[in-house]
């Protein structure tokens, strides 16, 4: 990735990427891509967060693998001759009384490989899968962003979403009240 001193450049049409539905061969990265995203999240709050194993990586692309094709959920892959970028997880649920809410769109994972950030692939794919929930009825669409992500914070915010709720953690034993 190029930078300046005004950091990473945007892509030109010609390199942005293409955002379709994610196929089986695509799982080796998108579980390579979900294990990151375990593996940073552990890094900002190893107490509140999975590890990663060696088998984190196999684990999650095959799970996002059973996802694949289910009614109401979008598996979306940016992807730019031939290599996979990023991808987003995302599915239309009902009312969660648990969460106070109705039905909406949920997005699960939005991620994108670190030598392919800042530069519109992120929001291509956020916008992308806010459409195929919207495609699919969701009246609003919900996620859940590490406190500590302040990039991902930025990047929602600009596309609007707004704060409506905040996860408080308190870990039991270890000598804390």
């Amino acid at each position: 990735m190029e930078t300046t001193r005004s950091g990473p450049q945007p892509l030109t049409p010609r390199e942005s990427p293409g955002i379709r539905p994610a196929e089986p061969p695509d799982l080796p990265v998108i579980g390579r891509l979900g294990a990151l995203l375990v593996q940073t999240h552990h890094g900002f709050d190893p107490e509140r967060f999975l590890a990663a194993t060696p088998k984190t990586e196999e684990a999650y692309g095959a799970f996002i693998g059973t996802q694949l094709g289910k009614p109401g959920v979008s598996v979306l892959v940016a992807e730019r001759a031939g290599v996979v970028l990023g991808y987003a997880y995302a599915s239309v649920e009902g009312h969660d009384f648990m969460a106070l809410r109705g039905p909406a769109g949920v997005l699960h994972d939005l991620v994108v490989d670190p030598g392919h950030r800042e530069r519109g692939v992120g929001r291509m794919l956020l916008e992308a899968a806010v459409a195929a929930l919207a495609a699919r009825g969701a009246p609003r669409v919900v996620l859940w962003t590490a406190e500590r992500n302040q990039a991902a914070q930025r990047l929602f915010a600009s596309a609007g979403f707004r704060q409506t709720m905040l996860e408080m953690t308190r870990e039991l034993g270890g000598g804390r009240p």
